[in-house]
């Protein structure tokens, strides 16, 4: 078996590897494509066992596929793991790589979870129509602002046919009305783009049960329901829902030493996509279910609104996650959530999931 530590930058990969077999060490750098393909094409070749280590790292999924047809094992692990793992001040490339191969060698390799490639292709759905979204308010902004400097203020009725009509009645300089031409050309695209786009989103939350299950949430639509399956992956990788908020990045930050505790604001260290999501589907359920709305509004004059916000998308994302887990739709959960604890219960479980 050939056991490889590769140190992967976009341009190169630095490797270092040895043959379990020989007990040899060699050490390369491979420049990207062309001589990485030729490497590990010739290992194929020889019919040997490949493991490959590398830290997770982006503008890598060229060298993933390359892997995956070859049939090799690829490994990725921590980061942040590995860094704390380095011993010596000097960092070098080739020191990296030999560190990623002698924590494979020693089973100390702190390996990840890596999603599958359709799990990958759907997200690439998900951000392809949220920046789909953020290019259409930036266009609407724009012509919210030559319809103010010309004396019109009708907000979303500006949308309307009326409203429109209106905005292209201006008499406007001869750049001043290509600019607002262009833009309602390009809002003319994107809307059917959009749709398009939201249209696939709902079919496939229909084709997952799970997403279908936490759809029954109020304030959860196709898009949170299915980016929260797609993120989180699998809901038995986390034993709590406060590895669940942690992972998003929806916990304070800490600086503790002491009889001194020191909080901040949240880490933003998980998927900025779903969080935005939660904060959105939070604010919906907070309109429409008067409990929410009550602890809300209880928050918003102790913290603020921000805080409020935050604290009910992490509220949101610890439930959907508890209905995730137990297979439960919304009425299962607020029945789980009023009897927890209760001797007799059915589910047999003394904690409440917020």
């Amino acid at each position: 078996m050939i056991i490889i530590g590769a140190d992967y930058h976009p341009g190169f990969q630095q490797v270092a590897y040895v043959d379990t077999d020989t007990g040899e060490l060699q050490e390369r750098r491979l420049e990207h494509r062309e001589d990485a393909e030729k490497f590990y094409r010739d290992l194929a070749a020889q019919e040997v066992k490949v493991r490959v280590g590398m830290e997770a790292s982006g503008h890598a999924r060229w060298f993933e596929r390359l892997l995956a047809e070859l049939q090799f094992e690829l490994w990725i692990g921590d980061a942040a793991e590995i860094r704390t793992k380095r011993v010596r001040k000097q960092k070098t490339d080739r020191q990296d790589a030999q560190l990623i191969l002698r924590l494979l060698l020693e089973n100390r390799f702190p390996q990840v979870w890596v999603p599958s490639w359709e799990n990958r292709d759907l997200r690439q759905l998900l951000w392809h129509r949220h920046r789909m979204v953020q290019a259409r308010t930036r266009i609407m902004n724009q012509l919210q602002a030559v319809a103010l400097n010309e004396g019109l203020r009708c907000k979303k009725k500006l949308w309307r046919d009326a409203g429109r009509e209106q905005l292209e009645s201006f008499r406007l300089a001869p750049w001043a009305s290509r600019r607002r031409h262009d833009l309602l050309e390009l809002l003319d695209r994107l809307t059917p783009t959009i749709a398009e786009l939201t249209q696939a989103i709902e079919q496939e939350a229909e084709k997952c049960p799970a997403a279908q299950r936490l759809q029954t949430h109020p304030g959860v639509g196709a898009l949170t329901a299915l980016a929260f399956v797609l993120i989180i992956g699998r809901a038995d990788r986390f034993e709590c829902g406060k590895q669940i908020a942690s992972y998003l990045g929806l916990v304070p930050l800490e600086d503790s030493s002491g009889q001194r505790r020191r909080l901040g604001h949240i880490t933003k260290q998980g998927n900025s996509l779903l969080r935005f999501l939660l904060v959105e589907a939070a604010q919906v359920t907070v309109r429409s279910d008067q409990e929410w709305r009550n602890r809300y509004f209880h928050l918003v004059l102790r913290r603020g609104r921000k805080i409020a916000k935050v604290a009910m998308a992490r509220r949101l994302a610890v439930r959907l996650y508890w209905m995730w887990r137990k297979g439960w739709i919304y009425e299962q959960l607020k029945n789980f959530g009023s009897h927890a604890g209760e001797p007799g219960h059915p589910d047999g479980v003394q904690s409440r999931p917020e």
